[in-house]
């Protein structure tokens, strides 16, 4: 009941002469600078004034009339707070509705747990901690708003730091833009990190990996597999098994040398002295990368013997097997 009989003063308040008329029979307007009301505004500081809420100018946009919210959140102005203020400092406006609102929201920047987390690892560094090591925060959801014409940082207060659980707890400090600050405390535990090379793209078998396919990611230590490839020169030049996704540490399982000589494919076998060099066909019992020794059948004879694979389908029969490529 309260609420209509608001609403109906409003409505009685708001009846004005009628407009005047030009003799081409068109309305005149008498209000050429109507105020209106702003419906969404981001205001910077800690004060709301009379220009944010209003399109008024000079001197009475900047009268402060009400406290900003904290930085990242928003305040809701009604129908009847607005129409106060209006009346208050003599705006001709009234709200055609009680459901008429604006909304501030404070401007800010957003420190995002990333930074964060590097902020606390430099804190934990000055007390003797791994830089390297990563940094886990026991907050899952962790992010804070600082008013966006706060000159000061976030800053670490407190730290406490167990070297023999890894454990800190630790107060940070951040701006709250009305003079103040808030104080956070957070707790975590640090994890040492080993950097390994990944793959940056998917490689399928039989590709050769190159040293544009890999970066560098840290993983924590414990994570690891004892044959793990931590050395991007065990991975340059070689080939997967299977294929191998991009992003994951690699085992040493997983990569070969290239095969060079396929199991059941025909091979030229070499046997190289100071005084001769022979060759044969034979056929490969196994599959073979530069420098395996594999089985190889001679064609001929079908006497198997054991060659170094030195190319591509070619393998270097030993001196003393001289009789089983004739």
């Amino acid at each position: 009941m309260r609420s209509l009989i608001f609403i109906l003063a409003i409505l009685l308040a708001s009846v004005t002469a009628p407009p005047a008329w030009s003799g081409d029979g068109e309305a005149i307007s008498q209000d050429p600078e109507k105020i209106t009301l702003r419906k969404s505004v981001q205001v910077r500081g800690h004060l709301v004034r009379l220009g944010d809420l209003f399109t008024v100018t000079g001197e009475k946009a900047d009268i402060e009339v009400a406290y900003a919210p904290e930085p990242g959140k928003r305040a809701v102005f009604d129908a009847r707070w607005l129409y106060r203020v209006a009346h208050a400092y003599k705006i001709d406006w009234r709200p055609l509705s009680s459901e008429i609102r604006t909304v501030i929201t404070r401007d800010s920047v957003v420190i995002d747990r990333a930074e964060i987390e590097e902020m606390i690892l430099a804190a934990l560094a000055e007390k003797g901690a791994d830089p390297d090591a990563e940094v886990d925060l026991g907050n899952h959801v962790l992010r804070l708003h600082v008013p966006g014409e706060a000159a000061e940082a976030v800053e670490v207060e407190e730290m406490s730091y167990d070297q023999r659980s890894q454990r800190f707890s630790a107060i940070i400090s951040a701006p709250s833009g009305n003079g103040s600050a808030r104080q956070i405390r957070i707790r975590g535990r640090l994890f040492s990190t080993t950097e390994v090379p990944v793959l940056n793209r998917r490689v399928l078998a039989g590709e050769l990996i190159k040293r544009q396919d890999l970066k560098w990611i840290k993983v924590r230590s414990r994570r690891l597999q004892p044959n793990t490839v931590i050395n991007d020169s065990d991975l340059v030049g070689r080939t997967p098994r299977r294929g191998l996704r991009a992003g994951y540490p690699i085992l040493a399982s997983a990569v070969q040398r290239p095969i060079l000589v396929p199991k059941g494919s025909l091979v030229t076998m070499i046997l190289r002295t100071p005084q001769m060099l022979l060759t044969a066909q034979g056929k490969a019992l196994q599959n073979g990368s530069e420098g395996d020794v594999v089985r190889i059948s001679n064609s001929q004879s079908n006497t198997v013997v054991e060659a170094e694979v030195v190319g591509e389908g070619r393998v270097a029969v030993r001196p003393t097997t001289l009789m089983a490529i004739n």
